[in-house]
């Protein structure tokens, strides 16, 4: 029998909230967290506009933050919020108090980043250029590193098991908490702390992913971001982190840990086809979404909710679509699906965490949340994707799908706890 994972901590960091409860409120209100960017001079930009956490700070002192790049600061914040809704009993330092201390053995880190360190490479670039070599950090290497965040968890907290991130472009999150569950099923782990972390709103990014047309020209912070809708352009560019602590149900059960959620499945595949181009059919897309059913030993028509990739993008949401529709077949029609980043734009490696979150807000209060902007649905994207407002419904299973740059596609499903 495989044993099961649950989910008994959550945090989470985006541009419309940092505390879960609060982010689920405004997404349920259909409230928008995308706005002109503030943390750095767009002028000279075509594209002007993202989900930026500007009105954020690291630490007490700004010497906090100047130790770890952004993106590990999105982690550990999210992670102490996880940590602490788990439950775990820290000790004078903040690191796990560990009845055995050969328990922290067994508790392990993987976290997802598409990019990492991305802020440090600019800074330090920056700096290099106009100051010179002898005015570069001797702080860059361990700062924009990618396995720089799940090694400072690990020190954070007294972390001994398995430690690793995972980049897989935006389905890096759903990617590492897949191979957490494989992990705790192989009996390799008790609990890990994983999801994903994405701190890369820099000048750099923005006018790269502007200059190769993957963002939407429309200038209207709140419209912008459209998914399946017949006007949709491009994504918006966001950043963010979502964390969720996982474990063997057992070890949950004998420490007491308010349980939220229980991992499911989890399928993965590559289209093998175009570096940033999906395939059109969505064949790579299906083939993840059939492996996380199989994975699940359930069908297609067992699945209440679909939170989306859907990123507004022309041809991701309509191969999407087609993936749907193949794998879900007449089912298709009746499970309910929307994207939340019509709210929250697209924080890349990040993006699975705080969807996977966001998919258990919706088995817990049996509501689902609604995709906003889609006023005028595309005819090829004919499925009910929940437009402008929430929806009540009894969800027992939802799928979370994350699909990246290189073909990368990841589908993990989340249902709700029978004890």
């Amino acid at each position: 029998m495989k044993r099961r994972i649950v989910v008994t901590g959550m945090g989470i960091i985006t541009p419309l909230s940092c505390d879960v409860d609060e982010c689920w409120k405004q997404i349920l209100e259909c409230k928008s967290g995308i706005h002109d960017i503030q943390l750095f001079d767009t002028s000279d930009i075509k594209v002007k506009i993202g989900g930026d956490v500007y009105d954020w700070q690291y630490g007490e002192t700004s010497a906090d933050a100047k130790r770890i790049d952004r993106y590990s600061q999105f982690a550990m914040v999210s992670a102490a919020d996880a940590m602490d809704s788990s439950g775990w009993k820290l000790d004078a330092d903040g690191r796990v108090a560990f009845d055995d201390p050969k328990d922290s053995s067994r508790f392990g880190v993987v976290l997802g980043s598409g990019i990492g360190g991305m802020t440090t490479i600019y800074d330090q670039m920056s700096r290099l250029i106009e100051k010179g070599p002898g005015r570069v950090s001797p702080l860059t290497i361990p700062k924009l590193m990618l396995n720089a965040g799940g090694g400072n968890l690990a020190i954070q907290y007294g972390l001994r098991g398995p430690n690793y991130s995972v980049a897989t472009a935006c389905a890096s999150a759903a990617n590492a908490i897949g191979n957490s569950m494989y992990l705790i099923r192989d009996n390799v782990c008790d609990q890990l702390i994983t999801g994903g972390s994405e701190a890369a709103m820099t000048r750099m990014a923005l006018a790269a992913f502007a200059n190769m047309r993957a963002l939407s020209k429309n200038e209207n912070p709140e419209t912008a971001s459209c998914p399946f809708d017949s006007k949709r352009d491009g994504f918006v560019f966001s950043e963010g982190a979502g964390i969720v602590v996982v474990e063997e149900l057992e070890a949950a059960r004998a420490r007491g840990a308010t349980i939220y959620g229980e991992i499911a499945g989890f399928g993965t595949s590559c289209d093998a086809g175009h570096i940033t181009s999906p395939d059109g059919e969505g064949k790579g897309a299906a083939q993840a979404m059939q492996a996380a059913l199989d994975d699940a030993e359930i069908n297609a028509d067992q699945v209440d909710y679909i939170n989306a990739h859907g990123t507004s993008t022309p041809l991701g949401d309509k191969a999407e679509t087609q993936a749907i529709k193949s794998v879900f077949g007449e089912s298709a029609k009746s499970v309910s699906i929307s994207s939340t980043k019509s709210q929250l734009g697209h924080s890349l490696g990040a993006t699975g965490g705080i969807e996977l979150i966001l998919c258990i807000k919706a088995i817990q209060e049996s509501i689902v949340p609604p995709t906003a902007n889609l006023t005028d649905p595309d005819p090829e994207c004919d499925l009910d994707y929940t437009p402008l407002k929430p929806k009540e419904r009894d969800i027992n299973y939802a799928m979370s799908n994350s699909f990246g740059f290189g073909g990368h596609n990841a589908s993990v499903i989340v249902k709700k706890f029978v004890d």
